[in-house]
């Protein structure tokens, strides 16, 4: 659990940033100099997010292997299907247009990457809210913390 808080709640972070500052200053790189940043910038990138997604899609899955009675299975499933539509929104959608990017910059791709970018983002956001909730459940159930359930 303490895997899947972490990695969620950090690309969470991650995913805020990208779309509020990253992405929107791709616009100004400039045409001569975008192929050759947009190629480093997702080798760079894919070394810092691929290692969480990862974690957190193995989280998600050893999770539902091995439920807990306090969160229940259908809650397992709903955590690891919002990871899966993630990975699936990511790599048909954003990957191909990095590709795209990464041969020439071009103002539609870049503008759809921003705005598709925002589905990402609230998905992530709505993972942090539910992993959270989780964790509070848990710690709950453990009388970590007092509380009647409600977050």
């Amino acid at each position: 659990m303490l895997a899947q808080l972490a990695s969620t709640l950090a690309m969470t972070g991650i995913i805020w940033f990208v779309q509020i500052v990253h992405y929107p200053l791709f616009s100004r790189v400039g045409v001569d100099h975008f192929q050759l940043y947009e190629r480093e910038n997702t080798r760079v990138t894919t070394w810092v997010v691929a290692p969480l997604m990862l974690v957190e899609l193995s989280a998600a899955l050893l999770l539902c292997c091995f439920p807990s009675g306090v969160l229940g299975f259908a809650i397992l499933v709903w955590n690891l299907i919002s990871v899966a539509v993630i990975w699936l929104v990511t790599f048909s959608v954003q990957v191909p247009q990095h590709t795209r990017l990464s041969a020439s910059f071009d103002a539609l791709t870049h503008h759809r990457l921003v705005i598709g970018t925002w589905l990402r983002t609230a998905l992530w956001t709505g993972r942090a809210w539910l992993v959270l909730w989780m964790v509070n459940q848990l710690l709950q159930d453990a009388k970590i913390i007092p509380g009647s359930g409600e977050f």
